[in-house]
C-alpha cells in the first residue's frame, strides 16, 4: 500500500515538485489514478480547507496548494478516464451581473475542483439568463453565486428568481457567498446554502451534493 500521507504532507507544504514526484511514484507502483486523487490530493486539500477555516492557512498559501494540486491532477487526467473516477457532480460558479470581483470566487472554484467536482467557472458580471442557459447546457447539479458589493447582492435574488421562472429550481442546489453576504440574506432570497469562505464553501457543496 502506497504511503498517501507523504502526498498529503507535501501538498499542505505546497511543494509542487515533491507532490508530482510522489504521484508518479504511486502510479509506477500500480496505484489507480482515482485512488491517488482521492486518498492523496483530495484528502490533502480537505485539510487545507479546514486550516483555512481555522485561520491556520491564508489565501496565498491556499492558492499555492490548489495550484500544486492542479499540476498533479494534469498527470492523472489521462488516466482518470480508465477507472471509475468520474466527477461527483457538476457545479456552475460565477460572480453576479454588475460585480467584477473574482479572487474569492476563483479560490472557491479551485477548492471545488480539488474536491473532484466538475466546475464551470463563468467569470464575472454574469447575467441571470446566462446562469439559466448554463444550467441547461451543462445539466448542472449546483450553482454558486458570488457578490462582493452590497449593491450587487440583489442580483443574487434576481438570478434565483430567473432560475425558478425557467422551471429549473428543483433541479439545482444554489449556494451564495461573498464579503457582504450573510446566512440571513441567503435565507431571505431562497438560497440552499451560504458559505463565509472558500474552505467552508467546498465542504458545504460536497455535503449538499
Amino acid at each position: 500500500m502506497f504511503d498517501y500521507q507523504s502526498i498529503i504532507n507535501a501538498l499542505i507544504e505546497c511543494d509542487q515538485a515533491k507532490v508530482i514526484g510522489l504521484v508518479k511514484e504511486a502510479l509506477d507502483q500500480g496505484e489507480p489514478a482515482g485512488t491517488v486523487l482521492n486518498h492523496g490530493l483530495i484528502a490533502g486539500m480537505d485539510i487545507v480547507g479546514e486550516r483555512m477555516e481555522n485561520e491556520e492557512m491564508f489565501i496565498p498559501e491556499v492558492l499555492m496548494a490548489a495550484q500544486t494540486m492542479g499540476a498533479a491532477v494534469e498527470i492523472l487526467k489521462p488516466l482518470l478516464g480508465e477507472d471509475d473516477s468520474a466527477a461527483k457532480g457538476k457545479v456552475i460558479i460565477g460572480t453576479v451581473k454588475g460585480d467584477l470581483h473574482d479572487i474569492g470566487k476563483n479560490l472557491v472554484a479551485m477548492m471545488l475542483e480539488s474536491a473532484g467536482l466538475e466546475v464551470h467557472n463563468l467569470g464575472v458580471d454574469i447575467a441571470p439568463e446566462q446562469f439559466v442557459a448554463e444550467i441547461q447546457a451543462k445539466d448542472a447539479d449546483m450553482i454558486c453565486l458570488s457578490a462582493l458589493l452590497t449593491t450587487t447582492m440583489p442580483m443574487m435574488k434576481q438570478t434565483i428568481d430567473a432560475i425558478s421562472e425557467a422551471g429549473l429550481r428543483d433541479r439545482v442546489k444554489i449556494m451564495v457567498g461573498g464579503a457582504p453576504v450573510t446566512q440571513e440574506f441567503a435565507d431571505q432570497i431562497g438560497a440552499d446554502g451560504y458559505a463565509a469562505d472558500a474552505g467552508s464553501a467546498a465542504k458545504m457543496v460536497k455535503a449538499m451534493m
